[in-house]
């Protein structure tokens, strides 16, 4: 592998959906749904809303695919911009939202300090 994140990856996606066909289908047919079905919001608003979601999950080439998508609808360099900070800002929301998390349970425990954890103990957390 030359490079990590490699746009001709995307050539393999046929090759996945040989490995769960239904599954690969079925998610294939939700997706179709999703964007083409309804006009309620439209293609360009769609491909917004995409382009602002691949920035939270991260991937590469959802980005790619739905910017080069939404300037085919006419979408511009602002209208992306925007919509990645719209997700900029709510992901950074919904992170200072959960820090109250954080304080409830150092509050909750303030009295009893967390006892030592034997090593081969299975862990509460998985993260």
């Amino acid at each position: 592998m030359t490079h990590y994140y490699d746009r001709t990856n995307l050539q393999r996606i046929p090759d996945l959906m040989k490995l769960a066909p239904q599954a690969a289908n079925s998610f294939l047919a939700f997706e179709q749904d999703v964007f083409h079905a309804s006009d309620i919001i439209a293609a360009k608003e769609k491909e917004l809303i995409a382009v602002a979601v691949a920035h939270v999950t991260g991937c590469p080439y959802c980005i790619d695919v739905h910017v080069k998508k939404c300037k085919a609808l006419g979408g511009t360099q602002e209208e992306i911009f925007q919509a990645v900070l719209i997700a900029t800002s709510t992901q950074a929301g919904a992170l200072l939202s959960h820090a109250t998390h954080a304080l409830i349970a150092f509050e909750e425990n303030a009295d009893n300090p967390t006892p030592k954890i034997p090593p081969d103990s299975t862990p509460d957390c998985f993260c």
